[in-house]
């Protein structure tokens, strides 16, 4: 689950807009977590493994209570997540019903997890926010997840917010929401995401200065030419 240290430096100084593109250029166009969205403002940029877990709809024999102290239940799957990892949760878009609560998320905080991100919601959501872990998510909810969830799984493929996330495929979260690196190009969108960023902020800086887009974004031959140069004299 752990990430190399270089991986992580040069994906944790790049916008996930600037990875959404570097993946468009891979052919993955379905990489960001629909509905995820930070529930505190000025949430730093993450970047994790991610530990995925499953719920489906709720069902009234399965759903209850009861279901909280069974071996496959969420608090089981909070003792399996490592240090360092994203919790990614399906919980299928349901809107009134939390997933986790606050005690569940200390818990998870002290067991060094880096995040947690659904296309489901929150609740005791004051005391979420208290516990400090870094959250993304559709916002809020009072019911517990058993009024409209069961819990079945973890460590399997899931569908977070339209998007297939599979176990220790990389996410990357900030301001923008929550997108999915498959673990086979994490080495490929690395090495190519701190050139990514440098064009685009030597882009940006043109168009402060006032140049026009057209053969700019993105840059034909003749703006190529000026930016290695820029390059070779940094």
């Amino acid at each position: 689950m752990s990430i190399d240290p270089q991986i992580a430096c040069a994906l944790s100084s790049v916008t996930t807009a600037t990875l959404t593109t570097l993946l468009l250029k891979q052919g993955l166009r379905n990489v960001w977590i629909r509905g995820a969205r930070p529930l505190r403002e000025g949430q730093p940029r993450l970047v994790g493994r991610a530990f995925t877990l499953r719920f489906v709809p709720a069902r009234e024999d399965l759903a209850t209570p009861e279901s909280w102290s069974s071996p496959r239940s969420t608090r089981a799957a909070i003792e399996a997540m490592p240090a360092g990892c994203i919790a990614v949760v399906d919980a299928m878009g349901i809107t009134d019903a939390g997933i986790f609560g606050d005690i569940l998320c200390a818990r998870m905080r002290r067991r060094g997890v880096a995040g947690l991100v659904t296309d489901g919601v929150m609740r005791d959501v004051a005391g979420v926010l208290d516990t400090q872990l870094p959250v993304w998510s559709r916002g809020a909810a009072a019911p517990p997840s058993v009024a409209g969830l069961t819990f079945v799984n973890w460590q399997e493929p899931v569908g977070c917010g339209g998007v297939a996330v599979f176990p220790d495929d990389l996410i990357v979260v900030d301001t923008d929401g929550a997108i999915v690196i498959p673990a086979a190009l994490v080495d490929t969108i690395a090495n190519a995401a701190p050139e990514q960023e440098r064009l685009e902020g030597w882009i940006m800086e043109q168009v402060r200065n006032g140049a026009s887009l057209p053969g700019l974004y993105p840059p034909n031959e003749e703006n190529r030419a000026r930016y290695e140069a820029y390059k070779r004299a940094l």
